[in-house]
């Protein structure tokens, strides 16, 4: 069985070294050849010369005989290909979509893979073994897919599977979904939006995560699922995951380890916004953190500890961000080496104190372009990444968090409930319905000014044309 607590989830790909063996020969080609050179001359008669001329052509066909017939006979050998061996046998296609990293999406083998195990089901309830061979072994059937695995991002968000009670709810909903989908454009990432419930009773919260479980069994090729609330957004467009810190870690969610492990806070992490690996550390991770969800006979029993054991929780019910917190707490020993509480960065921001700063951060990026002409140059969306990399030149010293001027990665309105229309009685509504609104348009200016507009007001959703060399030194 498994050790939930291994710390080798993560799968040695093509790119790491021992390099991964090919299961499958059929892409790999074994060639023998031999050749045999007579060195010496017989100078007698040209009799001489005729007889030694059948000779060799006889040597020549019993030679040839010999190894066709060796060809047969000869076992293949028992060690698999590497990556790379394979790949040079692709054909030029193939060769170079696996050295570019693009997926060959038209490429399906006849060989078995878990996909063919009637045991293997996507549902809470269906336990997966072995998922990291699993992965790893349709990756060696798949190497258009192998190459550049360790950097794939499959972005997972989604809604209700009724209509909103808030009137505007499906409005701001379907934004906040452009937002991601733009995200992910910028960035190459792939996105999956989900507004089924795939398990009755795993209800509110607690229906992200048959989700992200069958989205890890339909994308082996992705190394992180990235699950992000229906009510966040991006608000820095241009920020990439530093996923090179992570390499050590399962699960990253934005919080503070004292906060946890000192003042036993159920707000010291939030879940609405993880990054997950695809791995089997996290399929047990989930099982142990499903187990406190209301599919379970022991829910109520559940919501009674994570109470005792979080003094600031104020309802009763066992919720995921608790139930989180609990395992980071008081399992840590199993858990929490492999779980970064990411504090560096907005990876998940508190709207309210975020709202207020956009008009400010914007007049700084502002002063950064007119200072810096290579910044305000119009250029094609797809190659945004590089204008980012070059933006970080200027703003890498702005800090990250409150009292930064950098733009904040991700913004979350927590407890706005922007489809049941149902806020927290602590905000009122214009707060968030305005809040919302300049934040997806602070958000969009970013998209929409390569395609030369802007929203000059970010509580106005019309748009206007921008000047050429926008904004004027």
């Amino acid at each position: 069985m498994h050790n939930p607590t291994s710390d080798t989830c993560t799968l040695r790909h093509p790119t790491t070294t021992p390099p991964l063996k090919m299961a499958s020969s059929e892409f790999s080609h074994h060639h023998n050849s031999s050749m045999a050179k007579s060195t010496s001359r017989n100078k007698s008669s040209s009799v001489y010369l005729s007889d030694g001329c059948l000779f060799l052509a006889g040597a020549f066909s019993a030679l040839l005989l010999v190894w066709g017939f060796s060809s047969f006979t000869t076992p293949i050998p028992n060690d698999n290909p590497k990556f790379q061996s394979l790949t040079n046998k692709l054909d030029d296609a193939d060769a170079d979509a696996a050295k570019h990293g693009t997926p060959d999406l038209r490429f399906d083998p006849p060989e078995r893979t878990f996909y063919d195990d009637p045991e293997m089901g996507y549902t809470m309830d269906k336990t997966v073994r072995n998922w990291d061979q699993k992965r790893e072994e349709w990756l060696k059937r798949h190497p258009s897919f192998a190459a550049g695995a360790r950097e794939r991002v499959l972005m997972v968000t989604g809604s209700q599977p009724s209509p909103c009670r808030n009137p505007i709810g499906d409005h701001l909903l379907l934004r906040f979904f452009k937002n991601k989908v733009d995200y992910c454009r910028l960035h190459g990432y792939d996105i999956f939006y989900n507004n089924a419930l795939l398990h009755p009773k795993m209800f509110a919260y607690w229906a992200k995560y048959p989700v992200v479980k069958a989205a890890m069994m339909a994308h082996p090729e992705a190394e992180w699922i990235w699950w992000v609330d229906s009510d966040a957004l991006f608000t820095d467009m241009e920020f990439k995951l530093p996923l090179e810190r992570y390499k050590d870690h399962n699960l990253v969610v934005h919080g503070w380890a004292h906060l946890i492990h000192e003042k036993r806070s159920w707000t010291g992490l939030n879940a609405g916004v993880f990054l997950i690996r695809n791995c089997q550390w996290s399929l047990d991770f989930m099982d142990a953190w499903a187990s406190m969800g209301p599919q379970t006979p022991n829910y109520e029993k559940w919501g009674e500890t994570l109470r005792s054991t979080f003094k600031d929780k104020f309802f009763p019910e066992s919720d995921d961000q608790t139930g989180l917190a609990y395992l980071i707490a008081i399992e840590k020993e199993k858990w929490a080496d492999r779980i970064y509480l990411e504090s560096e960065y907005y990876f998940e921001g508190y709207w309210e104190e975020i709202v207020g700063t956009f008009q400010n951060i914007s007049q700084r990026y502002d002063e950064i372009e007119r200072e810096e002409r290579r910044l305000r140059r119009r250029h094609a969306e797809k190659v945004s990444e590089s204008y980012g990399e070059m933006r970080e030149e200027y703003v890498k010293d702005a800090g990250n968090g409150r009292g930064s001027w950098r733009r904040p990665f991700v913004t979350h309105f927590t407890g706005c409930q922007p489809c049941s229309g149902k806020h927290n009685q602590m905000y009122s509504a214009d707060a968030c319905w305005n809040g919302m609104q300049r934040a997806l348009n602070f958000a969009d200016n970013q998209v929409m000014r390569k395609f030369g507009f802007l929203h000059p007001d970010l509580l106005d959703n019309s748009v206007s044309p921008i000047p050429f060399d926008y904004p004027q030194p």
